[in-house]
């Protein structure tokens, strides 16, 4: 995808969800970190440019928390959907947005891992992506307690635990798993395309 093309998916979804939110505080919260996102992809663009298939990545994963800024988790209607024809007990949307924020950091943190040489031992290295993984998951929770703290009531959509006791369990559960299946899936064809753009990159400063 180009940057260009990029960019007016990632801001029209942003300024679609912006329309109208269900809950005003909750939007926020949730599209700050896209925000944070793509303004650290602006800065490194040029300096650290990352694999297509990571821009891609981080463009779902943007676009996953947008639309559940605006709707809020628990009431994504295709999710209600789908609650209602599978008699579920609740809206499982953020348990989307929990297994890509375990699919998602895998590739981010695998792709830094390898190209600044932190670690050379596969298993070692697959190890420590899912600790990472597994870590964020954890601390995101920590906000989402920290938030609540602070909010009270006005956090209850942020939270969208929808009374389930087991839902921050589920949550880094959920991650854990994003992040194992993103490096069975994935590993093959990041690797290729990291060896392509090292290429690139070494032949640019050659040049």
């Amino acid at each position: 995808m180009k940057k260009n093309s990029w960019l007016l998916v990632f801001f029209a979804v942003l300024i679609w969800s912006g329309l109208n939110p269900k809950d005003q505080f909750t939007w926020f919260l949730e599209v700050f970190p896209a925000v944070i996102g793509v303004v650290i992809l602006g800065f490194t663009y040029k300096s650290f440019p990352l694999t297509a298939l990571l821009y891609w990545l981080i463009l779902i994963h943007s676009i996953i928390l947008m639309i559940g800024g605006h709707y809020t988790y628990a009431e994504v209607p295709l999710f209600d959907w789908i609650r209602d024809s599978m008699d579920l007990t609740r809206n499982n949307y953020d348990k989307v947005g929990h297994f890509t924020q375990g699919f998602v950091p895998a590739i981010i943190a695998r792709e830094l891992f390898i190209r600044h040489n932190v670690i050379i031992g596969l298993w070692w290295r697959r190890y420590l992506i899912v600790s990472v993984c597994l870590a964020f998951s954890a601390f995101y929770e920590l906000i989402e307690w920290f938030v609540a703290e602070l909010s009270g009531e006005d956090a209850e959509a942020f939270l969208g635990t929808q009374n389930y006791v087991w839902d921050t369990q589920s949550d880094m559960g959920w991650a854990l798993i994003g992040s194992i299946i993103a490096l069975l899936l994935l590993s093959k064809l990041h690797d290729n395309q990291i060896q392509s753009l090292t290429n690139s990159v070494d032949l640019g400063k050659t040049l």
